[in-house]
C-alpha cells in the first residue's frame, strides 16, 4: 500500500509539472489562430455575385472574407507611378540618379484610391493610326512639345500630339536614320535580329520603326517631371517600360536581346568602372550588337555642337573604344553618326581575360547569378556567357518566325523543363487563345493593342497570338522558376516583376491584362486588394482583363473586381473544369467626381 501511495505522490506531481506546458501550448496555438485570422482578413474580401452572364459559381467552395472599398484618387495622382513617385525623390541620392531608381511605398504608405484619368481623356486612338497620332488631353505634356520642337519628336495641332518621327539624332525623319542602320547591320533584315533593346527612347520612335521591319524592341526611359517618354510610347501603341541605369541592374535576363540601342542617350558610358555599357554586355545576346549613335561618334564632324573641343571628344572616343574591347566587343561597321560594335560570340575572348590577372573589368566570380535581376546592384566585372549553352548565340538562333516555336536551349536550366514540355505549352496556348477569342471578340481586333500577360511561363499566350495587330509583355515572377530567358529566345520580350509592388509604367497604358493563377501562386506574400489596385492603374479605361483562376479565389476576385467599377461576367475554361474558372471583366470609363477626393 505504501508503495502504491508513493507512486501515484510521484504521478500527481508530474502532473502538475505537465498542466502548465499544456496550458501555455493550448494558450499559444488559439493565439497563432486569432492572429492569422487578423492577417488573412487584410488578404481577402467578401464575396458577392457580379456576374451578368455566364456561368455561375458555388459559392460554397468559395472565399468567404470581408469586403471593401475604394475611393478616388485626387486630379493630381492621375499620372502616379508609385515606386518611381516624383514627389518622393528628395528622399533619395542624387548620386548615379538613384532617386529615379524603383523606390516603393512601405505598406502603410500605399495609396487605397482609385487614379483618375485626365479631364478630357478619349479612348486611345487606335493601331496603326496610334503610332503617328494620339490625344494632346490624355498625355497632356506642354513641356516636351516647347523643348523638343526643333527634334521633330512630335507636336500639337488642334487636339492632338503628332508624331512626325523625329530624334535628337535623326531630326529629319526616323526611317532614313534606321535604313542606314540596316546597311550596317544585314542581319537586321533577315529575321536574324528580333529583339532589341533602346536606352533613353525619347518617344520611341525608334522602336516603332522597328515593328515595321519585324522587330520588338522595349524602350526604356526612367520617369521624369517633364517628358513623360514611356507614357508616350504606351500611348502610341508601342512596347515600353520605366527604368535607369543606375546602381541596379536592368530586369532582364542575361543574353536576352539581339541588339541594343543608345541615340545620344547621355549616358555616362565610361565612368563609374564602365558599369551602364557592362549591364548592356549582360543583357546583349552573344553575338550581338550595340548601337550609339551621337557623342562622341563623329566627333570629328560634330564636336563644335557639343560644347567641347575635339580633343576632349577625342579622349572619349579612344575611352570607350578601349573599354569595350576590354569586354569582348569588336567595332563592327561605323559610318556618318552610327558605330556598331559585336559582341564576341564565343568565349575565346573571356577565356583571355581569365588568364590575365591585371585585365579591367575583371570577370565576375561564379557567386554572381547571371540572371539575378530583381533589385541586383550593378558590379563592375563582365558576366561571361556560359560555355555550356551552344546555341544561344545570334547566329545559332533560329531566324524569325523559325524561332517562336523552336525549343530553346535554355528551356534545359528551367526545373522540370524539356522539350516535351515547350511543345505541349505552346499547344496548350493556342487552344486556350482560340477560346478567348470567343469569349472576348476584341481580342485580334483593333480594339486591343498593348497585352500584357501577368505571370507567363514561356510566352505562350503571346506565341498564339502573334499574328494579331497587338504585343505582348510577359512577366516572369521574380518568385518563381526563371523562364524568361525561354521567353527572350523565342523572340518576345517580357521583364522580371513582384506583383507585390507596383509595376514600372504609367496608369492607363495596357488595354488587355492576362491572370494565370496569380492569386493562387501569390496569396501568401501579396494583398489580393493591392495587386488588383494595380491591375487598375495601369489599365485603360474600357481595357479588359482576362483572369484564370481556381474557383476558390474567383468570386473573391469579382467582388474586388466590382469595387473597382469594373464589370465581369463568369465563364468557364476552354476544358471546362470545375477547379478552375475564367473571369472576362472590362475596367469602366469614368471621371474625378472631385478634384480633392481621398488620397489613402
Amino acid at each position: 500500500m505504501k508503495y502504491k501511495d508513493e507512486k501515484y505522490e510521484k504521478a500527481e506531481k508530474g502532473s502538475l509539472k505537465v498542466l502548465p506546458k499544456t496550458v501555455l501550448l493550448i494558450l499559444l496555438c488559439g493565439l497563432s489562430f486569432y492572429l492569422g485570422g487578423l492577417y488573412y482578413g487584410k488578404n481577402i474580401v467578401e464575396v458577392s455575385n457580379v456576374a451578368k452572364t455566364g456561368s455561375s459559381l458555388d459559392v460554397d467552395n468559395s472565399l468567404q472574407v470581408k469586403s471593401v472599398s475604394f475611393s478616388e484618387c485626387s486630379s493630381d495622382y492621375q499620372d502616379y507611378t508609385p515606386c518611381t513617385d516624383p514627389r518622393k525623390w528628395k528622399k533619395y541620392g542624387t548620386h548615379r540618379l538613384t532617386f529615379m531608381e524603383r523606390h516603393c511605398p512601405p505598406v502603410f504608405d500605399r495609396k487605397q484610391c482609385l487614379v483618375p484619368p485626365p479631364n478630357g481623356y478619349k479612348p486611345p486612338i487606335r493601331w496603326p493610326k496610334s503610332k503617328e497620332e494620339c490625344w494632346y488631353r490624355n498625355v497632356p505634356y506642354d513641356w516636351i512639345n516647347k523643348q523638343k520642337s526643333n527634334q521633330h519628336w512630335l507636336k500639337k495641332e488642334g487636339e492632338k500630339f503628332i508624331f512626325p518621327g523625329g530624334g535628337t539624332m535623326f531630326p529629319n525623319g526616323v526611317s532614313a536614320y534606321v535604313d542606314l542602320m540596316q546597311d550596317l547591320i544585314p542581319e537586321m533584315k533577315d529575321g536574324t535580329i528580333r529583339t532589341a533593346i533602346d536606352t533613353g527612347c525619347g518617344v520611341a520612335s525608334w522602336g516603332g520603326d522597328l515593328l515595321d521591319r519585324g522587330i520588338l524592341t522595349v524602350s526604356l526611359a526612367p520617369r521624369d517631371n517633364h517628358e513623360a517618354q514611356v507614357q508616350f510610347a504606351l500611348e502610341r501603341g508601342i512596347p515600353a517600360i520605366l527604368g535607369i541605369i543606375s546602381t541596379q541592374r536592368l530586369p532582364f535576363p542575361s543574353n536576352s536581346f539581339d541588339m541594343a540601342h543608345c541615340s545620344r542617350c547621355l549616358i555616362p558610358w565610361t565612368e563609374f568602372g564602365g558599369v551602364y555599357l557592362l549591364e548592356i554586355h549582360r543583357i546583349l545576346r552573344p553575338g550581338g550588337f550595340w548601337v550609339l549613335s551621337g557623342p562622341p561618334v563623329n566627333y570629328e564632324n560634330r564636336w563644335k555642337g557639343w560644347d567641347t573641343t575635339v580633343e576632349e571628344q577625342r579622349s572619349n572616343y579612344e575611352k570607350l573604344q578601349d573599354l569595350l574591347t576590354s569586354m569582348c566587343f569588336k567595332l563592327y561597321a561605323k559610318k556618318d553618326d552610327i558605330a556598331v560594335w559585336q559582341k564576341s560570340p564565343d568565349n575565346m575572348c573571356y577565356n583571355k581575360l581569365s588568364n590575365d590577372p591585371d585585365a579591367y573589368p575583371p570577370k565576375c566570380d561564379d557567386s554572381l547569378e547571371p540572371d539575378s535581376a530583381w533589385y541586383t546592384p550593378l558590379r563592375p566585372c563582365v558576366v561571361v556567357p556560359s560555355p555550356k549553352l551552344k546555341k544561344t548565340d545570334l547566329e545559332s538562333t533560329p531566324k524569325w518566325p523559325e524561332r517562336l516555336h523552336s525549343t530553346p536551349e535554355r528551356i534545359s536550366d528551367v526545373p522540370g523543363g524539356n522539350g516535351g514540355l515547350f511543345k505541349r505549352d505552346d499547344s496548350k496556348w493556342k487552344t486556350r487563345a482560340k477560346h478567348y477569342k470567343k469569349l472576348l471578340p476584341a481580342v485580334g481586333s483593333d480594339k486591343i493593342r498593348n497585352v500584357m500577360d501577368m505571370n507567363t511561363a514561356y510566352g505562350g499566350l503571346a506565341a498564339a497570338l502573334v499574328d494579331d495587330p497587338l504585343w505582348v509583355m510577359n512577366v516572369v515572377s521574380s518568385y518563381a522558376a526563371n523562364t524568361l530567358p525561354v521567353v527572350f529566345d523565342r523572340g518576345l520580350i517580357g521583364t522580371y516583376h513582384d506583383w507585390c509592388e507596383a509595376f514600372s509604367t504609367y496608369p492607363r497604358t495596357y488595354d488587355l491584362l492576362h491572370v494565370d493563377g496569380l492569386f493562387t501562386s501569390e496569396n501568401q506574400r501579396c494583398e489580393m486588394k493591392y495587386v488588383m489596385l494595380e491591375m487598375d492603374r495601369i489599365l485603360r479605361p474600357n481595357g479588359y482583363a482576362i483572369i484564370r483562376e481556381s474557383s476558390y479565389f474567383a468570386d473573391t476576385i469579382a467582388s474586388v473586381a466590382k469595387e473597382l467599377r469594373w464589370s465581369c461576367r463568369k465563364e468557364k475554361t476552354e476544358s471546362e473544369s470545375e477547379s478552375e474558372k475564367l473571369l472576362i471583366c472590362q475596367k469602366k470609363l469614368w471621371y474625378s467626381s472631385n478634384s480633392t477626393s481621398e488620397t489613402k
